[in-house]
């Protein structure tokens, strides 16, 4: 018998390394559903909803280098949208099959009919279509390698009678190539920087995920400058562990001691590093960057010089063209800072909140202690990043994933369904606010139905916290940022997870244990304050004379009460700025 277009497909798939695909069938998938059913190589992993599959493949990919997410016609592909934005802006390669109606309703308005090229054409690398067989293996092979050469999403649209086509052998090879290069910029480029950086004594470095694979030479660079080293919150699982120099993140998450080091220092060397947030980065520094994609040098900070290169290799070759440091009090000065600021960091660790207000840190801070060496870390967008970034440590084995890049909410829980059906040796931790859980609540019935060991916490501030802190820095009323929420411990016991919920500080510690020890999927629902405020330094200050503001009209309009409210909730929180 001749094979069908998609078990051609399916065939090129597995050859690739791709070992699932996340999507929820519909008759233009049907064929390929019934391909990989009998290719006892590959899983269909039935989601409930598409954008949870997006967000599962994007994380096997970070995980694994390729994964592949699929969606029916229309409404099906539609729903894969947002998660593959995350994940093209992420760098995770993600192949996403978008099926739709037949080619000969094209262009007729049929029922679930969209365009795909326009579609999905600003968040992929590939995006074609194929109408017949014989472009079908072609069109596969080059999106599989445009997502992993150029890490993002390709997208491979395939009408549902293409599927059930005989197939056509491919004109090149059913085979995919996945190289890799080492990237050394010039010797006279190499040169020119380190004459440039021997000329200074105070430097500092910032790291982004493009040095993760290089903690060694960028450990031993800060060594030879007695330099501090700051990073993203991308950058921290491959910089912060073993590193007698780093001084935390710097950015709207980050801490004063990376901002300080940064801004104390005559030159800075950026590192495989896209950071965003101009107004953290000192302009009136003498700026220096490496990185892999030379279309990103320069566009955040006016550079001194750009070098192309992957930092791995371009460190190590600028290494022996360094002289070595002796004086370290510029650096020994930002680690004593770090260190002050590290102790202000427990004061909410000790001291754990109250009934229904447990303080976030002092969870993050029990996640942390309890999480294995190895364990894979999902946060939800907002302040569920801020306790991820502050409290949860490297180890140089354990993973963070998070919507860092697309800032979506919701992403915590889907990523981790892809971190444990493609590691499944490995401890998946997410921590998602209660508006994350809230928007994509029906795929908790997808970990129970592959029984996914996951431990779902859910910080539960009634609030979408995040928000609602912008409105405050901004002098506005927060509106419509409270939440209502819905038992989250019983609705997953009703989906058939064990569900728990804490909300006495003295039983939290107690009540995490128990939740890390439970071998299967866990909710636990913790009562969090929900007048924790985290803010970067500047932030803080601008919301403190809000704050003044706000008490002040209050006083003129006698209302004293409101007052006295205003500062006994907030009392700690200033407390810590003014220290």
């Amino acid at each position: 018998m001749s094979k069908k277009v998609a078990e051609q497909l399916v065939d090129m798939l597995v050859q690739a390394g791709i070992k699932r695909i996340y999507a929820v069938t519909g008759d233009s998938l049907n064929e390929l559903n019934d391909a990989v059913r009998r290719n006892e190589k590959i899983r269909w992993i039935h989601v409930r909803h598409e954008e949870v599959g997006a967000y599962a493949a994007a994380a096997e990919a970070e995980l694994h280098g390729l994964a592949c997410c699929a969606g029916s016609s229309g409404p099906g592909h539609v729903h894969l949208i947002n998660g593959l934005y995350d994940a093209h802006r992420a760098g995770a390669p993600v192949l996403a099959i978008a099926s739709t109606c037949a080619t000969t309703e094209f262009g007729s308005g049929y029922f679930q009919e969209t365009n795909t090229i326009k579609l999905f054409d600003d968040c992929s690398h590939y995006n074609q279509i194929a109408t017949t067989a014989a472009q079908l293996p072609r069109m596969t092979q080059a999106a599989l390698q445009h997502a992993f050469h150029h890490k993002g999403v390709a997208i491979l649209g395939l009408p549902g009678d293409v599927s059930s086509m005989d197939a056509v052998d491919n004109l090149s090879s059913d085979k995919t190539y996945f190289s890799k290069a080492t990237i050394c910029p010039a010797e006279e480029e190499l040169l020119a920087l380190s004459h440039l950086i021997n000329q200074h004594n105070k430097i500092a470095i910032f790291c982004g995920i493009g040095a993760s694979e290089a903690h060694d030479e960028v450990v031993k660079l800060a060594e030879i400058l007695k330099a501090p080293v700051g990073y993203s919150f991308r950058g921290k699982m491959g910089i912060q562990y073993d590193n007698p120099y780093e001084v935390g993140m710097t950015g709207l998450l980050g801490l004063p001691s990376a901002y300080h080091s940064m801004h104390e220092s005559d030159l800075i060397i950026l590192l495989g590093t896209d950071f965003p947030y101009v107004p953290f980065i000192p302009q009136d520094k003498i700026l220096v960057q490496i990185d892999s994609k030379p279309e990103r040098l320069g566009r955040r900070a006016k550079l001194e010089m750009g070098l192309h290169g992957d930092i791995k290799t371009s460190l190590k070759a600028l290494i022996p063209l360094l002289d070595k440091h002796t004086d370290d009090s510029f650096l020994d000065a930002q680690l004593k800072v770090y260190e002050k600021v590290k102790e202000h960091l427990n004061t909410y660790v000790e001291d754990k909140g109250e009934k229904d207000a447990i303080h976030p840190e002092a969870v993050a801070f029990q996640i942390n202690k309890l999480a294995t060496n190895d364990a894979i870390f999902t946060v939800d967008t907002g302040m569920c990043c801020v306790w991820g970034s502050r409290y949860i440590d490297a180890t140089g084995k354990r993973s963070m994933l998070g919507s860092f890049n697309h800032g979506s909410m919701a992403n915590a829980m889907p990523h981790a369904i892809g971190a444990a059906l493609s590691s499944p040796e490995r401890q998946v931790v997410a921590m998602c606010g209660d508006g994350g859980i809230s928007m994509l609540l029906g795929d908790l019935a997808t970990i129970k139905q592959y029984n996914l060991p996951i431990k779902v916490i859910v910080f539960n501030n009634r609030s979408l916290g995040m928000v609602k802190l912008e409105m405050e820095v901004a002098g506005l009323p927060d509106s419509e940022t409270d939440m209502l929420n819905p038992d989250f411990a019983m609705v997953a016991t009703a989906m058939g997870i064990k569900g728990m919920t804490i909300d006495d500080p003295e039983l939290l510690e107690e009540g995490m244990k128990a939740a890390f020890l439970h071998e299967g999927p866990i909710l636990v629902n913790v009562m969090t304050d929900p007048n924790a405020l985290a803010m970067p330094p500047k932030i803080e200050f601008k919301m403190m004379k809000g704050m003044a503001l706000t008490m002040t009209k209050l006083m003129l309009g006698g209302k004293f009460d409101e007052v006295l409210d205003t500062v006994k909730s907030n009392y700690k929180h200033i407390k810590s700025i003014i220290d």
